[in-house]
This record gives structure tokens, C-alpha cells and sequence, in this order.
């Protein structure tokens, strides 16, 4: 086939649309690493400068630019980041070489006690030598191992920006001294900086918890707590949504569904070595006296599901004939979050794991889990989910916070790796990521902002049958331990309703939509009839509902518009003479008039295709 020339105005086009702006994390990239730590310094001696009194505690980079935490007796303003930026401004202008120095630990001390700075002794305790200073210029220092860009006018004013101040706790700690920190973005060029701003505004556009609210599908009371969401009429229809979703293709799949309570006994979670790993994260032991809260006994709420499933499991014993055994669950669980820690949907208190256990032999263990992988694929699909990667989330040898023997980690992160190798997915190691009990693969989605989030996770586990003692009647007779694969495709429901909406923007796909059809009736005289054709679609299983408001059809359509209703279908006098509807798209636009049933059927075809209208 022969391609087509591409007209002038193709090519003036393509020449118009503007190169695609790479916003690298810090830890990609040695020169920004530099750069933001060089700028955290500078911002340490600009505050120090305008506000004497302020004393500096640590400064690092993170993701997206740097941070810098201060004890000051004056609160930090608005006004005050702007001059602070001002100061910064003059003094990489005066282009001050970084230089760093060699000290004893005696001489830092000395240092540090003649220009009185108590939180940077508490530092100096804690460094190992050699101890390293960098200096801006012969005017102000600090501790600090690097790395560091060799001059101040190496850095751009244009392309750095004080974001925001926020309270810190020293050390993390709430006992000990609040803090003022003050975060801050870098970059090499202004354009970059630019780009990133408007990044920034697109995510407020799309944040969840400014959306949840809009679209009526969550919300948090101060009075139930932070981090518990509490889910309206609309949230809770498109959780069912998700949950009745899985479940189909997880029947499909051979997949037994189980129910586990909320709470047990903690003796259940030290067999399991979640209160021994685990227990800062998990909500506090439930004790009938406090000889009992002495001795450890009592209920806790649970942060898994796996050492419930694995009672069922071990409630009768099995044969190979059985295996493999695939328990499901949609099982939620409880985390002691850190009130600092909480975010919206993304980070909670109380989340549903749409949690699955498989119990099988060894030798079919491999196949498994790639079955399981196939569902996770097959589930990001109709989701509409694209751009995601593998992490092999591995242990770290030299950590001591796992459990089992190193021929059982082996084991089981060689299954892992002969995986991803066999399927030729874009994979990469993430060393110190597995869990306490044993590796996983973890996908890694990446959302229409670059941001990156942890959705679906698949792990194999030899350690917790050894822990609980399971077994199987092998083919021969022998008894034999069973591995575990542990599997969550959506990772969690809040937290993947959360990036969900953040990544349609709220506009979710016909499929997924809470309602998918709103009819708008131009007056009164249509209702019964526009009433009618929705009875016809709810009794097909089709979404729909008619806007009694009585409002004028143009605010109809605004109202439609603004809830993100996938189709609308608009209903006067000649359509309810055509029995007809008028069709209007949030994917295709206008489609006109069009007859009920052929637009029923359409409706049914395309939402059980994971389609649009």
C-alpha cells in the first residue's frame, strides 16, 4: 500500500504541536539530584538571613524538588515564601562556589555549638565518619553528605519555586518539637518548571477528593474519623460495580468465594508473624483486663486476610486432587495510619483487598502464576489502564525484618523472575520491597500525569504454610507443603476508585458509570413517556434515570454535562411521537435522533463490550 503524501497543512500541524516536556524524578536523574539539594541549602541560608532565629534541622531532596524543616518562633506566610524566593534569587546571583569539607566529629561539634544550633548536633550523633560539611560561598554550611551542584550560578532562579509550608514534627515524632517545613521544586530550565506547574493545576483538577464530592460518590466525617470514607448511594453503586466485575471473571476463573471476619484473636497474627512485623500499623490489642492486655491476649482487627483464609484451608485435609485451591475474597482490612499519612481514598484506614489465596503444589505453582498475571492483564484492560510496568519486589539480604529460610526466598523469587521473563513483560527490580513473608510482582501504573501508583500485586509465599503447618495427601500417600500465591488485581477498592477517578477525570467509561443514561424531558408532557423508556433500560440492567428537576433544557444538559453523564437522551413532543430518542455523547457528541430500541440495544452492546456508545 502506498502511504499518501501528507498535505502542507499536515505538516504545518505537526510542526505546531509542541515537543512532549520530560519531567524526570529526582532519582533519576544525578543532575537534578544536585541541583535540589544544592537549592534545599540555598533556601536554608535565605530563611537564616530574613529570620535570624530560625533554626535549620535537615533539608533533603524528594520526587518532585526538596523540603527543608525549621524551628522558627515566626510563623512562615505566604508573603514570606516570596521573599524568601527573592533572596534566594540574589544569592545564586552571586555566584558562591559549593565547596565541601573533611572535619573531625569533634570539630563539627565545636562548629555546630558556636553558631548554636541544637538540632544539628542531635544529626552530628547519628553520622558516621567521615563527617562531610558543604559550604555556600565563606556564609553559611551545614552538614550534609552531597551530592551538590560546584557553584550557585549553576543553578536557574527562573526554574525553582517555593511551593508551600506545612507543620513537621522533629524526627517524625509527636512528642518531640513542631516544625516548620517549607517545600520547593527545581529544575534545569524554566520550561520544565512551567510544565510542572501545569501539571500541578491539572492534578487539582482532577484530585479525587475534590471530584469525589462533585460527582456525590464519597464522603469523610470528622466524627467517624480520618481515613474511614464513607461511601453515598452513587460510590457505593460503582464499588458494587468493580467488586460484581472481578467476581464474574474470578468465577470464570475457578475461584471460591469466601467470607472471614473483621476481628480474631491476635494468637492468630503471631502464628502468622503480622504481630511480630507488623504490629506499629495495626489498630491497638482489644483486651478484657489488663492482666490479658499484659499477657498479650485478646482480638485485634485485622490488617490481612491471608491467615484467615489459611484457617479454612487447614479445616479439613487435603489431596492433590484438590489443588489447586483458589479462595477469593473481597476482605476488608484495618492499617493504624499516621493521621500526617492519610490522603483521600488513596491512603485510609479501613480498605476492601479484593484479596485471593491460592493454595498449590510445587509443581504447579509456575503455571498458576501466570494464570494468575492473565487475570490481572485482563482486568487493567477493561479498565482502560495502559501504561504500567513490573516491579519484582524482592527482599533485601542484608534487612532482617523477613522471615524464612534464603532457599525458600530463592524459591520463590525464582518463580517470580521466570514469569515476567516467559510473559517478555517491561519489568524491573525494586531490592527491599517484598513482603515481610515473601516476594511479589507488583504492577506499576502510570497515570495521564506520569505519576506513578502500585495497583495490582501477585506473591509468592513458602513461608506462612511452613508457619501454620499445611499440608496436603500427595499422589503418593506422602504428606507435602503446599506453596501460597497471594493475589490482589485492583489492590485495593478505595484506592483504585481513587486513581481511577483521578485518571478519567472523573468521566468514567459507559461500562463503569454509576448512571449511565440520564433522559431530559423538554416539559412535562414527556415524563411519563421518558419514565417508561427508563423503566425498559433499569429492567435490561441498564443504568438510567430521568432529571425530574423541571428546570429548562439547556440547565438540564449543564446539569448532565457537570455529573459526567455518559449519554444523555433528550425527549420532547416528536420523539415521543417517533418513540425515538435524542441522542447526546460525552464520547462522540450530538448523534441525533435515534430509535429506543436500537438505542437499548446499543447501550447493552457496548456496555458488555467495555465500550463507548
Amino acid at each position: 500500500m502506498v502511504q499518501q503524501p501528507m498535505s502542507p497543512n499536515q505538516n504545518l500541524h505537526q510542526a505546531e504541536q509542541p515537543e512532549k516536556i520530560k519531567l524526570p524524578r529526582t532519582s533519576e536523574s544525578e543532575n537534578l539530584k544536585k541541583i535540589r539539594h544544592t537549592t534545599s541549602h540555598v533556601m536554608a541560608m535565605a530563611v537564616q538571613k530574613l529570620f535570624p532565629k530560625a533554626q535549620v534541622t535537615i533539608g533533603p531532596w524528594i520526587e518532585n524538588g526538596f523540603y527543608y524543616d525549621f524551628d522558627s518562633p515566626e510563623p512562615f506566610t505566604d508573603k514570606d515564601l516570596k521573599a524568601i524566593q527573592k533572596e534566594m534569587a540574589k544569592i545564586i546571583n552571586r555566584k558562591l562556589p559549593v565547596t565541601r569539607e573533611e572535619v573531625s566529629r569533634e570539630e563539627a561539634e565545636r562548629r555546630i555549638q558556636a553558631i548554636n544550633e541544637p538540632y544539628k548536633l542531635e544529626i552530628l550523633a547519628d553520622l558516621k565518619e567521615p563527617i562531610t560539611i558543604y559550604h555556600l560561598g565563606d556564609q553559611w554550611w551545614d552538614l550534609c553528605a552531597g551530592p551538590h551542584v560546584e557553584n550557585t550560578q549553576d543553578l536557574n532562579p527562573k526554574a525553582i519555586d517555593l511551593e508551600s509550608v506545612a507543620g513537621a514534627y522533629w524526627r517524625g515524632d509527636e512528642t518531640k518539637a513542631q516544625l516548620q517545613r517549607i517545600y520547593g521544586t527545581a529544575w534545569e530550565t524554566p520550561e520544565q518548571l512551567a510544565e510542572y506547574k501545569r501539571r500541578k493545576e491539572e492534578a487539582l483538577r482532577r484530585d479525587h477528593r475534590k471530584l469525589g464530592k462533585e460527582l456525590g460518590l464519597f464522603i469523610f466525617s470528622d466524627l467517624v474519623g480520618p481515613g474511614l470514607p464513607l461511601w453515598t448511594p452513587k460510590g457505593t453503586l460503582l464499588r458494587n460495580i468493580l467488586e460484581d466485575f472481578l467476581k464474574q471473571e474470578q468465577l470464570k476463573r475457578g475461584y471460591l468465594p469466601v467470607v472471614t471476619p473483621h476481628i480474631a484473636r491476635v494468637d492468630l497474627f503471631k502464628t502468622s508473624g503480622h504481630w511480630q512485623k507488623y504490629k506499629e500499623d495495626m489498630f491497638p490489642l482489644m483486651a478484657e483486663d489488663e492482666a490479658a492486655a499484659a499477657l498479650e491476649q485478646g482480638f485485634v482487627m485485622k490488617p490481612m486476610n491471608c491467615p484467615f483464609h489459611i484457617q479454612i484451608y487447614k479445616s479439613e485435609l487435603r489431596s492433590y486432587r484438590e489443588l489447586p485451591m483458589r479462595l477469593a475474597e473481597f476482605g476488608t482490612v484495618y492499617r493504624y495510619e499516621q493521621s500526617g499519612e492519610l490522603g483521600g481514598l488513596t491512603r485510609v484506614r479501613g480498605f476492601t483487598v479484593d484479596d485471593s489465596h491460592l493454595f498449590v503444589t510445587p509443581e504447579q505453582l509456575d503455571a498458576e502464576f501466570l494464570n494468575v498475571v492473565d487475570l490481572i492483564l485482563s482486568v487493567f484492560k477493561s479498565l482502560q489502564l495502559k501504561n504500567f510496568k513490573a516491579r519484582l519486589s524482592f527482599r533485601d539480604p542484608a534487612s532482617d525484618k523477613y522471615i524464612g529460610s534464603d532457599e525458600a526466598w530463592e524459591k520463590a523469587q525464582g518463580a517470580i523472575r521466570r514469569a515476567v521473563e516467559q510473559l517478555g513483560m517491561d519489568h524491573f527490580e525494586g531490592i527491599g520491597e517484598a513482603a515481610f513473608y515473601g516476594p511479589k510482582l507488583d504492577f506499576i501504573f502510570q497515570d495521564a500525569l506520569e505519576r506513578e501508583w502500585q495497583l495490582g500485586t501477585v506473591q509468592v509465599d513458602y513461608n506462612l504454610p511452613e508457619r501454620f503447618d499445611l499440608e496436603y495427601v500427595a499422589e503418593d500417600g506422602s504428606r507435602k507443603r503446599p506453596v501460597m500465591i497471594h493475589r490482589a488485581p485492583f489492590g485495593s477498592l478505595e484506592r483504585l476508585i481513587g486513581i481511577l477517578i483521578e485518571e478519567y477525570a472523573g468521566d468514567f467509561p459507559l461500562w463503569l458509570a454509576p448512571v449511565q443514561v440520564r433522559l431530559l424531558s423538554v416539559s412535562d408532557a414527556q415524563l411519563d413517556f421518558a419514565k417508561a423508556v427508563v423503566a425498559k433500560m433499569q429492567a435490561l440492567g441498564i443504568r438510567a434515570e430521568v432529571d425530574t428537576s423541571g428546570d429548562r433544557l439547556g440547565k438540564l444538559i449543564r446539569n448532565a454535562e457537570k455529573d459526567k453523564i455518559p449519554v444523555m437522551a433528550v425527549v420532547g413532543a416528536k420523539e415521543v411521537e417517533t418513540n425515538s430518542l435524542s441522542i447526546r455523547t460525552r464520547a462522540s457528541g450530538e448523534l441525533g435522533a435515534v430509535s429506543v430500541d436500537e438505542v437499548v440495544q446499543k447501550l447493552k452492546d457496548a456496555i458488555a463490550n467495555f465500550d463507548n456508545f
